[in-house]
């Protein structure tokens, strides 16, 4: 019997602590969160879940240049913004561009997924950014 395919208690108290966190935490958040009740879950065995459920489809792995992977619930097409001062990750919902998707076509290419990551800066650091920019030049 294939492990990966089964569905354990392990497993499923990983993927409920994704889908709970709404803020695509990482493997170590993931962990901590899961600990907090069920504290003799070893972290191998949540790390080993997040990789057979991000291998599943059933959440998505967002990987995060020059820092630690994040994790995702959603399953509806969208795109991931990082802040590069933070570190945050937030979804920033674009629908396919038909036009788009027929380039690819056009050169032979099936797309089976599509990952997209924009690097900048959050809305707080933004602001951060601006304050202390502007107080520089006065």
């Amino acid at each position: 019997m294939n492990t990966n395919k089964r569905n354990t208690i392990q497993r499923s108290l990983v993927l409920d602590a994704v889908r709970s966190m709404h803020n695509h935490p990482t493997s170590a958040e993931v962990y901590e969160c899961v600990r907090e009740h069920h504290p003799s879950i070893s972290r191998a065995t949540v790390y080993r879940n997040l990789a057979v459920l991000s291998e599943s489809g059933e959440i998505k792995r967002v990987k995060v240049p020059g820092g630690a992977d994040h994790y995702d619930y959603r399953e509806d097409p969208h795109f991931h913004g990082v802040c590069r001062v933070c570190g945050a990750v937030c979804d920033i919902d674009f629908p396919a561009d038909a036009d788009m998707l027929s380039q690819v076509d056009a050169h032979g290419f099936k797309v089976e997924e599509c990952s997209v990551v924009f690097t900048g800066l959050c809305p707080a650091c933004a602001a951060t950014s601006y304050d202390a920019d502007s107080m520089n030049n006065q």
